[in-house]
C-alpha cells in the first residue's frame, strides 16, 4: 500500500490501531501521555482540528503547517516515544501499532465536516457510550471556553456556529441509533 504524502496546508485524517486490534491505551494516564507527546512533537508542525482516543485505536484530524517530511518525521518521533513508554510500562517489546499510520487527505469542506462528526461519534459507534460525555475526544473542548490547542474558532465557523455544530452531531448520532435499532 502506497502511503499518502503529507503536504503543507492540507487537511488529513490520521489514524491507526493496535497490532492485531489489541489495546494501545491501557488506562487514562496512557491517553493523557499520548496527547502530551503529540503536543510535544507536533505542536508547531500541525494544527489539531479534532481527535478521539479509543482503547485500541485513535483518530486525528489535522492540518499540516510545515513541510510534509518534517511533519512525517514528527509523527515518527511521537509514535516511537509513545511505544517505548508503553513497552516499558507493560514489560513488553515490539510493535504496538499496525505498521504505518494511515493518512487520508481531505479534499473538501463537506468531507472535513463529516469526518469531524465521525471522529466525535466513535464512542457511540464502537462502545454505545454518550459521545458528548466521552473524556478522550475533542467534542467537549468545542463547547468549552477553556483554553485549547484545538482550532476551535475555525471548526465552529466551518459548522456555522456552536449551535449548528451541536445540531449536526446530534443528527448523525440519531441516525446511528436508528441504524443499529433496525438492523
Amino acid at each position: 500500500m502506497e502511503l499518502e504524502v503529507l503536504e503543507k496546508d492540507n487537511y488529513y485524517h490520521i489514524y491507526n490501531r493496535g497490532i492485531n486490534g489489541t489495546a494501545i491505551f491501557f488506562n487514562e494516564e496512557n491517553k493523557n501521555f499520548f496527547l502530551k507527546q503529540l503536543s510535544k512533537y507536533l505542536v508547531d508542525k500541525i494544527s489539531m482540528i479534532a481527535y478521539c482516543l479509543m482503547d485500541n485505536h485513535f483518530h486525528l484530524v489535522i492540518k499540516v503547517n510545515e513541510d510534509g517530511e518534517v511533519v512525517t518525521q514528527g509523527f515518527s518521533n511521537f509514535f516511537n516515544s509513545y511505544v517505548k513508554s508503553i513497552n516499558k510500562q507493560n514489560d513488553r517489546t515490539g510493535s504496538l501499532f499496525e505498521k504505518h499510520f494511515k493518512r487520508i487527505r481531505l479534499e473538501n469542506e463537506w468531507y472535513l465536516r463529516n469526518l469531524i462528526i465521525y471522529v466525535h461519534l466513535n464512542p457511540k459507534h464502537h462502545l454505545d457510550l454518550k459521545f458528548e460525555e466521552f473524556k478522550f475526544s475533542s467534542y467537549q473542548s468545542f463547547l468549552s471556553q477553556k483554553e485549547t490547542k484545538l482550532q476551535r474558532e475555525e471548526v465552529l465557523n466551518l459548522f456555522g456556529g456552536i449551535q449548528n455544530f451541536i445540531f449536526c452531531h446530534n443528527q448523525k448520532s440519531d441516525l446511528l441509533t436508528e441504524k443499529y435499532t433496525f438492523e
